[in-house]
């Protein structure tokens, strides 16, 4: 990997449909690869649909060979047996690119959405027209889960850029001065 230049791959975990979106940043600008959906709904039990969900993310990862993963964390939800699932397909997918030596990151969905349209609360197609204008592509509505994974993959890359990030999860302000003395005025 060039220096600045990384592919992201972001996952939108799921036990019928996986999102999964591609970008790739060359020095400082994102730019929209693909995006697509694994679907899941035919296959005839849970083991079967991970046992698939894992064979596609091999192939996926073969193909686009990101150097980063970044994977929608599990949220709260009220059905236990749906959590556990959701988690399952989550491991499924994480397992296919710790296999290859690609780094996993997790964001929950509030975050994502939050980087992207600057409200943690928003919906699916208010995503996916921020992402379209974001990076200047058209896409069809109905890869809802896949342009959700594209944001997942802009908010790691929000992340790689911003420069406050260590320091917003860790408040050492000492820390971010010795590693940035150039944002320092005297």
């Amino acid at each position: 990997m060039a220096e600045g230049n990384i592919t992201i791959m972001g996952i939108d975990p799921g036990t019928n449909i996986l999102g999964f979106g591609v970008i790739r940043v060359e020095g400082k600008k994102p730019s929209f690869m693909d995006h697509g959906v694994i679907d899941l709904r035919k296959e005839k039990d849970h083991f079967s649909k991970l046992k698939r969900l894992c064979e596609e993310m091999e192939k996926l990862l073969d193909r686009y060979t990101p150097d980063v993963l970044s994977v929608e964390s599990p949220f709260y939800g009220k059905n236990p047996q749906v959590m556990l699932k959701l988690g399952r397909a989550q491991g499924a997918a994480i397992t296919a690119a710790l296999r290859r030596g690609i780094p996993v990151y997790e964001y929950a969905p509030r975050k994502a959405k939050l980087a992207i349209t600057g409200v943690g609360q928003a919906s699916k197609e208010q995503v996916s027209i921020m992402i379209q204008k974001i990076l200047g592509v058209t896409l069809e509505n109905r890869f809802l889960d896949a342009t959700d994974a594209l944001a997942l993959a802009m908010c790691h890359y929000y992340r790689m850029t911003d420069p406050l990030a260590e320091v917003k999860s860790s408040s050492d302000w000492k820390k971010f001065i010795e590693q940035n003395p150039d944002k320092v005025v005297k």
